[in-house]
């Protein structure tokens, strides 16, 4: 196996993205894009990457503006884009799957998104999912269009007298304030997994603290808005396999509800091969959880399952 970090500029005409590709040694049967989530960076994705190179399917992700390695500057992290920071970041995924499938044109390409990516993947499903052989939506939840308008107009209202690069508490108080109160201290990080070693890392790592700026939240909020107009949903392909995979304990999908209901979503909307796995006692980040070797096991199994459907 074969771990190459490269570059690729950024829709924003001023940032090199930074990305890694996992190469199996031998035939690549399939290939696996991730779309990270909000605070963190593509190599956390390291072992489950490997993982998969393992048994013949290539690994490929960034990091998005704003994240990791895909900064202009240390103030610029928790910031996309001056201009559509939401589009940017799709643009930017859709050309990392531009690059990798060139160099593999006929291999069958899925998409994993966790978290504030599993928003960008439900939208890319709808605005580029032909082509694709399936998706993943780790880690998601359902927001109210009231509430995500409300989200957007105050990340508006503040950056008018702030400026858009402005870190607010407030925002920040807002969008996770309710999340660690069923297990610990109210700014405590432990709703991200029960696996303490995961905690504490995640804790020392400099890439995962910082706070998102009021264009970073705002373009987020934006992310979720455009999810919740069935108009807009209707673009999927509904043929296309999706696998929801959170935790039942994850505050970001309402403990197991939100994720059922998007899952309900899906399939009221015509989509014919949706599936919901909700791991018990799992919190947010299951591929790093307790029981992350089974997780990482479900996940092969469905993606070998479609290949096997695509064949037949």
């Amino acid at each position: 196996m074969k771990k190459e970090h490269f570059q690729y500029p950024s829709n924003d005409h001023a940032t090199q993205i930074h990305a890694i590709r996992w190469v199996p040694d031998g035939k690549v049967r399939a290939v696996l894009q991730i779309s990270h989530g909000m605070v963190e960076f593509i190599d956390r994705y390291d072992a489950f990457a490997v993982y998969l190179a393992e048994k013949g399917i290539l690994v490929t992700g960034n990091d998005h503006l704003g994240h990791g390695q895909s900064v202009r500057s240390e103030e610029h992290y928790g910031f996309f884009a001056e201009q559509d920071g939401n589009k940017t970041l799709l643009q930017d995924i859709h050309r990392l799957r531009t690059i990798t499938q060139k160099n593999y044109p006929d291999v069958p390409y899925f998409l994993l998104g966790h978290s504030m990516g599993s928003f960008l993947a439900r939208q890319y499903l709808c605005l580029h999912g032909e082509g694709l052989a399936g998706a993943v939506i780790m880690g998601t939840g359902y927001q109210p269009r009231a509430m995500v308008r409300f989200g957007m107009a105050l990340t508006t209202l503040l950056a008018r007298i702030r400026g858009w690069d402005h870190r607010s508490g407030l925002v920040d108080g807002m969008a996770f304030g309710s999340y660690n109160r069923r297990f610990g201290k109210p700014q405590g990080k432990e709703w991200l997994s029960r696996n303490e070693e995961n905690v504490r890392t995640y804790q020392a790592e400099k890439w995962c603290n910082f706070r998102f700026t009021l264009n970073g939240y705002y373009n987020l909020f934006y992310s979720i808005y455009t999810l919740s107009f069935p108009e807009y949903l209707e673009r999927m392909p509904k043929d296309l396999p999706v696998l929801f995979a959170s935790g039942s304990d994850d505050p970001v999908g309402q403990f197991g509800k939100g994720v059922q209901k998007v899952y309900e979503q899906f399939r009221s909307l015509g989509m014919q091969k949706v599936t919901c796995r909700l791991y018990p006692d799992d919190r947010h980040e299951i591929l790093n959880e307790v029981d992350r070797e089974t997780v990482c096991a479900d996940i092969l199994a469905w993606m070998e399952e479609v290949l096997r459907e695509r064949q037949r």
